[in-house]
């Protein structure tokens, strides 16, 4: 079954719908290049799409684990090399302040959030750093 359809629209920009619930999403090649800069790039949606994964991981291991998850801020950072073009790496926050784990359920969380379908999809040539934050 298909999930996306995309189109392009001129100018380095593409629309993309999420077939199942109609949900559109633009991007926009980066200024550094050759596009304008103007909606996430295709590798902003890679960077953003490894954070969000964390994050639902984390959701769904401590709904089948009895944890209280209220609240989750990230943050990440993607790096781009040359020689081939492409993410050489990624720098992500994942602030879970006022969770109230002990150490035992944060290395828990902190392992299913780091082997999240996205983490196990790129490639292991990409660095990922994690900073998990607490307080």
């Amino acid at each position: 079954m298909k999930t996306i359809s995309s189109t392009y629209l001129g100018d380095l920009r593409i629309s993309s719908t999420h077939l199942k619930s109609g949900s559109i999403i633009e991007t926009d090649a980066p200024v550094d290049n050759n596009g304008k800069g103007t909606r996430f790039s295709p590798t902003d949606m890679l960077a953003g799409g490894y954070l969000n994964c964390m994050i639902t991981i984390i959701g769904i291991y401590c709904d089948q684990n009895g944890l209280t998850f209220e609240k989750c801020e990230g943050t990440v950072e993607k790096i781009m090399i040359d020689n081939p073009r492409r993410v050489g790496g990624l720098n992500i926050v994942l602030d879970l302040s006022g969770s109230n784990w002990d150490d035992k359920e944060k290395r828990r969380v902190q392992n299913a959030a780091k082997n999240c379908p996205v983490a196990k999809s790129v490639s292991p040539e990409i660095e990922v750093n994690v900073e998990f934050i607490y307080s």
